[in-house]
């Protein structure tokens, strides 16, 4: 089976890449010759996962997943959420993202805050959603050199390391993103 796997972040491909049996044959929008920025529009984590999945099969004709991540931030009631790759300004920044986060939590007690990721799924007549979630906290400084977007200051429950901190076989374990990859590697496994 080929699928397209939505996302121009290279981080966000090789994560879920050791998570994709070999057996399917995973794609990616530069595979395709998708160059174009497909643009987020939704003012949630589904309709911007199905905005992408819908572009990829409404325009090149392949079977898609597409994902869209939000952190929520209880004291912040839920904020960056849906614009948290854009939390500081279009440019994307995760330095800057993470720098007005803390800056926006500097006098705040409760620094509880959730990973949610959505999955959109297009496969042919077929359209399924998958969800995964990670509990944690903001700690107070950046730790950590692995990982992407907002890892260095995630620090997920029962763990004393950041995602940022984690190795990479863990973080997939546990993270919003493997849960979600892992319920839509059971349910192309079981229509195979």
């Amino acid at each position: 089976m080929k699928i397209v796997f939505a996302t121009n972040n290279q981080n966000k491909l090789n994560e879920v890449k050791l998570l994709i049996p070999e057996h399917i044959d995973l794609l990616s929008l530069q595979d395709i010759g998708c160059t174009e920025d497909i643009v987020e529009s939704a003012t949630t984590l589904e309709g911007n996962a199905q905005i992408k999945a819908d572009y990829v099969t409404t325009n090149y004709g392949y079977p898609c997943f597409a994902d869209d991540t939000g952190l929520l931030v209880a004291s912040l009631n839920g904020e960056p959420g849906v614009l948290s790759a854009r939390y500081a300004g279009e440019q994307k920044s995760s330095n800057d993202n993470m720098d007005k986060l803390l800056n926006a939590l500097k006098n705040k007690k409760n620094r509880a805050a959730r990973f949610k990721t959505v999955i959109a799924l297009n496969l042919e007549d077929d359209r399924q959603f998958f969800t995964g979630v990670v509990e944690g906290e903001i700690i107070h400084s950046k730790k950590g050199t692995k990982g992407f977007g907002y890892d260095p200051i995630f620090k997920p429950n029962g763990y004393d390391e950041t995602f940022a901190e984690l190795p990479l076989k863990i973080k997939n374990k546990i993270s919003h993103r493997g849960l979600a990859i892992k319920q839509l590697v059971h349910y192309l496994e079981s229509i195979s």
